[in-house]
């Protein structure tokens, strides 16, 4: 089975953040692949991961200075959405993926949001695949369900 997303975690204690994205993947269907590689530590892994991955769509998830998303940027030109990790300095993983050079972008969202980046990854695939279009627009009913249900709650007292 051909991967659609890639997930790079800088590391192991990214985990939390790489299951919110796991969870969300799976939910949709979409095939998947977690794994660790680190742009200081391993940076040939990294290399290697990205140019020999058939994924359409890659998930970096790091803290701290967060050159993870940049160091796979430059070894794809497929989409690379970057999540910063929530630690004692927040600024500096978000600044480190919204601040890329020009022509080596970045997609970032939220601290901490694995589930936002997966499904800013499944909007990206959803575009020449109409199963995951409509699981993606199964999920937004569902949202908006659980919203109305919640409101109709409090109305109700």
């Amino acid at each position: 089975m051909t991967v659609e997303v890639l997930i790079i975690m800088g590391s192991k204690s990214d985990e939390p953040v790489g299951k919110k994205a796991v969870a969300v993947l799976k939910d949709l269907g979409i095939s998947y692949k977690l794994t660790v590689a680190s742009a200081h530590r391993t940076p040939k892994w990294v290399e290697h991961l990205v140019e020999t991955s058939e994924a359409k769509v890659f998930i970096t998830i790091a803290g701290l200075a967060a050159a993870l998303p940049g160091a796979v940027a430059a070894h794809t030109i497929k989409p690379v959405i970057g999540v910063p990790v929530s630690g004692k300095v927040n600024l500096d993983s978000i600044l480190a993926i919204v601040q890329m050079p020009p022509g080596i972008p970045v997609g970032g969202v939220g601290l901490d949001r694995g589930d936002n980046a997966a499904l800013f990854a499944a909007e990206m695939l959803a575009i020449s695949d109409t199963r995951i279009a409509q699981k993606l627009k199964d999920h937004r009913a569902e949202q908006e369900r659980k919203v109305k249900a919640d409101a109709e709650a409090y109305n109700e007292g």
